[in-house]
């Protein structure tokens, strides 16, 4: 686990296995907990867990290797202890696992070229950009060659469902989906956040989650509004209507707060320069993006890559416009 790692997603992936040890009474597995740090190591909501060192890790043979890793996965691309570790499963055929960010340190580390690798959908446009010779999908779990990948939260349980079932049969690992109450095993394959279902119901209408997806999908060389309204079969007029009621905003000012979403988490996740944000993000100029970017995060891109990385109300994800402040 590198510092700031997801303490949930962490702790799901290990449940499952604890869970078949108590059902079948049989002590199937055991685990270790290894960190950059001496004895504790700090999760992304504070949480901390004991650790051994990961100076220790070489001395031990696992059945199977986890990376966990959440924000600024790379700032450990030059841990010369944390790749060593990664290559040397890598080199001795151990099943690997990423979970959420961790897929960034198994690439970094040589073992994912060519393949196809699952992260959070946060940290998607940033892996691609980094990695693109690497398929970076929005699905939950993905598998190349003897590596699993995650997309961290509650996806872990069901990568953790799955190795119980390839190791143990359907039997137990059903038996432990029930016992940690996961009532449905998701397949690898199936998408993080699925289109036409929203956890507490549908509240937006159908032609503006078409519109909103058009932006997405469009980032890079961004639509223009009256053909989005016409893909949709509505007025511009219309458009702008259904845009105030539900987000507060124009569609104008939304598809350039999603751009500007992209672009702080290209910003903040990546090395990359301004000006090739600016064009990533579909602004004509690295100065334009910067006033742009000024005005919604009040504070400058370099600014940004230095001193912070992205709270929780800056997510880019749609429906969630960051509030205006006076």
């Amino acid at each position: 686990m590198v510092p700031g790692f997801n303490a949930a997603a962490t702790l799901s992936f290990i449940d499952p296995f604890r869970a078949a040890n108590y059902l079948s009474g049989v002590a199937h597995y055991t685990w270790q907990l290894f960190a950059l740090t001496a004895d504790h190591e700090k999760a992304s909501n504070g949480v901390q867990l004991a650790v051994r060192p990961l100076s220790e890790v070489g001395a031990f043979e696992p059945g199977i290797g986890v990376v966990s890793s959440s924000w600024t996965p790379e700032r450990f691309y030059d841990s010369e202890i944390v790749m060593a570790s990664i290559r040397s499963w890598g080199r001795r055929g151990i099943r690997i696992c990423g979970i959420d960010t961790g897929a960034f340190l198994l690439a970094r580390a040589g073992l994912l070229t060519g393949g196809k690798v699952a992260t959070h959908y946060e940290h998607i446009d940033s892996f691609q950009e980094v990695y693109p010779e690497i398929t970076c999908t929005e699905e939950l779990i993905c598998a190349h060659n003897a590596i699993l990948t995650c997309a961290g939260g509650t996806a872990s349980t069901d990568l953790a469902l799955h190795i119980l079932e390839r190791d143990h049969g359907a039997e137990l690992a059903n038996a432990c989906a029930r016992y940690v109450l996961h009532d449905r095993i998701r397949l690898p394959g199936e998408r993080q956040n699925v289109t036409n279902r929203v956890p507490f119901g549908q509240t937006t209408p159908d032609a503006l989650r078409e519109a909103i997806r058009l932006m997405e999908a469009n980032l890079e060389v961004p639509l223009a509004i009256p053909d989005i309204a016409d893909a949709i079969g509505l007025s511009q007029r219309q458009l702008a209507r259904l845009f105030r009621s539900h987000t507060k905003c124009s569609p104008v000012q939304y598809y350039r707060n999603i751009r500007l979403d992209r672009g702080r988490s290209l910003i903040t996740q990546t090395e990359m320069s301004i000006l090739s944000v600016a064009v990533a993000c579909g602004f004509e100029s690295a100065e334009y993006f910067a006033r742009a970017y000024r005005d919604r995060f009040r504070t400058t891109p370099r600014s940004d890559r230095i001193e912070g990385r992205i709270p929780f109300e800056y997510r880019a994800w749609p429906m969630h416009p960051v509030p205006s402040k006076k």
